[in-house]
């Protein structure tokens, strides 16, 4: 393996694997690949619930990016999916209101939807209790709000397709290590990696570093003396998964509305995912660091976070929010107490019994961007400084977005020159793509 590359992409989630196969389908440079574990979509890429988002979610102001990025993912996954033969299930989705409040964020739905490029009455309906009861029998709620252009997928497989991809297009991958320092060359500015796996360190020089790599993007960033003035906190979203007698209760997943919208504690859904398989979640526990699934994990990350926290105030300030320890406190009994997250689902699947629920599904992490102020940031952050590029506070809905936020990012390589197209060999025009999301890039 050669030791010099122009470009390095650190991070195999959906993301990262997502930019390595339009840089490489699109030009002639040395593109590597680098991801920490032996297999790329090992973490939240895979860790998810497979929906492929309706961009309705999204307010359009304060998550541009993640709304422009949802519009935009769902046809391309289609035509991706169609085009590698991968599953791609249109199935839809029920947003339910179990009180009056929720039906004002309803209505606020349906405004950003129409915003987002959905259509009301075609791919977008309000429903009534009385309307319900037909569309979706078992459901009970106050009113509801139901997108047909919802679906779900298996991002895991998706992204080993991209990856397979990559290797066609020229494409270099190096699995199994983890990037531990990068420094830069005094005389050229040209950057070395090391990565280090069990056995051995390697050396890697680039002229050029995209950071995509989720739960440790912040850490990298931080690294290279980039985004000082955030931190992160992550939160650990849990399953319960319904026994197979509870496998045609409704034909659409269910998602509520979050009661706390300014906070990342959602409400538990109702999820279908495209093998059959239902379940109740997620709830969002804080944890200490981005792979913290269970509680021994956790404990290792305790002393590093709390030394990064006595060096920020926005976790600090954070943690003196009253409301917010009070959901804290309420996410921790969800998560010991078994009937308190069934029970939350209850409110509008009454039928579900905690006592069927006997195996827990497949918990995932985000890690979510702290300000100076504690306040979260809404929105995909994307820091370009010198010869490196960070994509930051990439969350829920990054998988439905992975591929029109990486034909951004490379489309933002080529205008400032650090790349030069060739002959594209993707399926998309990555300049068409870039000009719909339209980011903005912090420098």
């Amino acid at each position: 393996m050669q030791t010099h590359y122009n470009i390095a992409i650190i991070g195999g989630g959906i993301l990262g694997t997502s930019i390595a196969y339009f840089l490489s389908s699109i030009c002639s440079l040395k593109v590597l690949l680098i991801e920490q574990e032996k297999k790329v979509a090992f973490h939240t890429s895979s860790r998810n619930t497979g929906r492929v988002h309706a961009p309705f979610l999204y307010d359009p102001v304060k998550k541009k990016l993640f709304a422009k990025a949802a519009s935009l993912g769902y046809e391309m996954w289609y035509k991706y999916s169609n085009n590698k033969h991968l599953l791609f299930k249109q199935d839809g989705v029920l947003e339910v209101a179990t009180d009056e409040r929720g039906i004002d964020r309803l209505q606020k739905y349906i405004e950003w939807g129409e915003s987002n490029g959905l259509k009301k009455q075609i791919d977008l309906k309000f429903l009534k209790e009385s309307e319900i009861k037909n569309f979706e029998p078992s459901v009970r709620c106050t009113a509801a709000l139901y997108c047909s252009k919802d679906a779900s997928v298996d991002y895991g497989s998706l992204t080993r397709s991209l990856l397979q991809d990559c290797k066609s297009f020229g494409c270099s991958i190096l699995l199994g290590y983890k990037v531990r320092k990068i420094s830069r060359s005094t005389n050229d500015g040209t950057l070395t990696i090391a990565a280090v796996n069990d056995r051995e360190e390697k050396r890697i020089t680039t002229e050029f570093i995209v950071n995509a790599a989720g739960g440790n993007a912040m850490d990298i960033a931080h690294s290279m003396h980039l985004a000082k003035e955030f931190t992160d906190l992550h939160f650990r979203g849990e399953y319960w998964q319904a026994p197979v007698e509870y496998r045609h209760l409704t034909k659409l997943s269910i998602y509520s509305v979050p009661k706390y919208p300014e906070y990342p504690f959602l409400d538990p859904h109702w999820i279908i995912r495209i093998d059959g398989r239902c379940e109740v979640g997620p709830n969002a526990v804080p944890v200490f660091g981005p792979y913290a699934y269970d509680w021994s994990k956790n404990l290792r990350y305790i002393l590093p976070k709390i030394f990064e926290s006595s060096k920020t105030t926005g976790l600090c300030k954070i943690l003196f929010d009253r409301q917010f320890l009070h959901l804290v406190l309420d996410e921790f009994k969800s998560s010991l107490s078994k009937t308190s997250m069934i029970n939350r689902a209850r409110e509008f699947l009454p039928q579900l019994k905690a006592s069927a629920f006997t195996e827990r599904g497949t918990a995932g992490i985000r890690s979510l961007l702290l300000d100076k102020d504690g306040k979260f940031i809404p929105d995909t952050l994307i820091i370009k400084q010198d010869n490196s590029i960070h994509i930051l506070n990439y969350n829920s809905p990054g998988a439905t977005g992975a591929l029109p936020m990486a034909a951004s990012v490379v489309n933002e390589l080529f205008e400032d020159g650090t790349i030069s197209f060739a002959e594209s060999k993707s399926l998309w025009d990555i300049r068409s793509v870039a000009e719909k999301m339209d980011i903005k890039i912090n420098y």
